[in-house]
């Protein structure tokens, strides 16, 4: 007799769509998290809450024209599939357009879900139209951050959880998937010490006692491997970046570790994919942080000018915003781990944001009221003034010089970076704004943001010199690589039935979300186009949910 119809190993986003769907089906779940009560909605809370749609009527009013094909257009350029094993990522990820373009929306909607008015136009790209990059902007902010993104499917599951079909059992560590003449028939694990930290924090694994459970399916939902460095460092596609850095700041907390993608691979589950990763270049450290180590990405308009740890400007497609691989890339590249951007208050003021929803309490908090006073008051918003003030990556003088004695100053000189060399960079690119147009694609770059009413209004500042006092005091902002999110992943057909090595289904075994590589086993293929690993955990879990109602 089965304790369940299924169990779900994690109860991030991508386990509670699953569980809900299951539940909604009137099925018997139990769903397991080696965290607290209080860590559920797992990553999905802590990030902005972008989601990419297509054709919608934010992006309408906004004057956009997107389309379905355009969309595929950028999402194939992006993934560039060129393997044998990427069948099933090319097919989740035509799927995921056609829900992106079709019932996302309103589904969403459906449940309450509600949208910042301007699209952020995310990932711009390498400059070719086949290529990466987002054409137009999709990335929809949910109204409430991430925790806006998890309340609705929270809720669903609270409500199956009172009536009786779910089971939610937290500090519930799984370690191994019980097989059954060649099914997956339950999982077994250690019940860990009950735990008081808070959402983030490195929990207690002293274990206070075992389990094991029985179920029809089982489906894997815990995410990836980007709190585990020395895991990212194995996997890493020397290759195609050039080493793996020996510095990183976290973007996850140290137990999003990949470990039940490894449980699964010794189920008999084909792991695709590894070498495929997503780690950001903007990365500072947090002056207040929740977890080790913890990193904040800065989300930047189009006009800071970026410069490598030798005090040479990245050229194009490296430009703020517009091509993550490219420029982790040719950050390595230089032989060390760390850049710069430089840049002006009247640029901070306009085009920064920090990723996360801690870093954005007026838009977590749904109130205008906040989100006004933040984005239109004088100054950064608060957040950003904070790191401003407190971080240990900013870098805030009068002039130049002394700016770079900063610099050079917190890096402890080492390369050292020379004034004139800067300043002659700087001043090169100043000349170019006097005219309404230019050579300097960075500067291309900013006016064709300005086309865009949404970066016009409140993304983009308007063009001006660096070294122009009237725009001061100077800032310079050291960036580190973040490590983020896990690619490749556990192969999954559409309905997230997990594969084993010969492409076969394995009965009872399903997964979604980031521990399946957001779908496939990968389906963002080597780019990624922001707003697809929320929106790939939403339309992965759902897949499983249904399909192991189904089965």
């Amino acid at each position: 007799m089965s304790d369940a119809d299924a169990i779900i190993v994690g109860a991030g986003l991508a386990g509670l769509v699953a569980a809900a769907e299951m539940a909604d089906a009137d099925r018997q779940v139990i769903l397991l998290e080696q965290e607290g009560d209080n860590s559920i909605g797992g990553q999905a809370f802590w990030s902005l809450g972008g989601l990419f749609m297509i054709d919608t009527p934010e992006q309408r009013r906004l004057r956009i024209r997107d389309s379905i094909e355009l969309a595929r257009q950028d999402w194939m350029g992006s993934a560039g599939f060129d393997r044998p094993e990427d069948h099933w990522p090319r097919q989740t990820a035509e799927a995921y357009l056609e829900f992106a373009a079709g019932e996302m929306r309103s589904w969403l909607h459906g449940m309450g879900m509600r949208w910042f008015p301007v699209v952020g136009w995310a990932e711009r790209g390498g400059g070719a139209a086949h290529g990466h990059g987002n054409s137009v902007p999709r990335f929809h902010i949910t109204w409430g951050t991430g925790p806006g993104v998890v309340e609705p499917f929270e809720r669903r599951v609270r409500e199956h959880i009172q009536a009786g079909r779910i089971a939610f059992k937290t500090r519930h560590k799984a370690d191994r998937l019980v097989k059954t003449n060649g099914a997956v028939t339950g999982v077994t694990g250690e019940v860990l010490e009950p735990s008081t930290v808070e959402r983030g924090q490195a929990s207690s694994r002293q274990a206070a006692g075992k389990f094991e459970y029985s179920a029809g399916a089982v489906i894997v939902t815990t995410g990836g491997i980007g709190g585990d460095f020395d895991r990212v460092r194995k996997q890493w596609p020397v290759d195609r970046l050039g080493p793996a850095p020996k510095s990183m700041v976290a973007g996850v907390p140290a137990h999003v570790d990949g470990r039940m993608i490894t449980v699964a691979e010794e189920a008999g589950a084909s792991v695709i994919g590894k070498d495929r990763m997503w780690h950001y270049t903007e990365g500072v450290r947090n002056w207040s942080p929740i977890w080790a180590n913890h990193g904040i990405r800065i989300l930047p308009g189009p006009s800071s000018i970026w410069f490598d740890a030798t005090g040479e400007r990245l050229p194009a497609p490296c430009l703020p915003g517009f091509d993550t691989m490219s420029t982790l890339r040719h950050i390595l590249s230089t032989g060390h781990e760390w850049s710069w951007f430089v840049l002006t208050q009247s640029i901070i003021e306009k085009e920064f944001a920090l990723s996360g929803s801690e870093q954005n309490p007026d838009f977590t908090s749904k109130s205008w009221r906040e989100v006004l006073k933040s984005r239109r008051g004088k100054g950064a918003p608060p957040p950003v003034e904070a790191f401003k003030k407190h971080g240990e990556d900013f870098v805030v003088r009068d002039d130049f010089a002394s700016l770079v004695d900063g610099m050079n100053a917190l890096t402890g000189g080492t390369p050292r970076l020379d004034h004139d060399r800067l300043k002659a960079q700087i001043e090169a690119r100043d000349r170019e704004i006097v005219n309404p147009f230019s050579k300097d694609a960075q500067i291309t770059a900013i006016r064709g943001a300005r086309a865009y009413l949404g970066d016009r209004l409140i993304r983009t500042a308007r063009p001006h010199r660096i070294l122009d006092p009237a725009h001061g005091p100077l800032i310079a902002v050291r960036l580190h690589i973040l490590t983020r999110k896990t690619l490749g992943g556990i192969h999954t057909d559409l309905d997230g039935r997990v594969l084993d090595g010969a492409g076969e289904p394995i009965a009872g075994l399903y997964a979604a979300g980031e521990a399946a590589g957001f779908g496939g086993g990968g389906y963002h293929g080597y780019n990624a186009l922001e707003g697809t690993f929320l929106g790939g955990c939403i339309f992965s879990g759902r897949n499983a949910g249904r399909a192991a109602a189904r089965g």
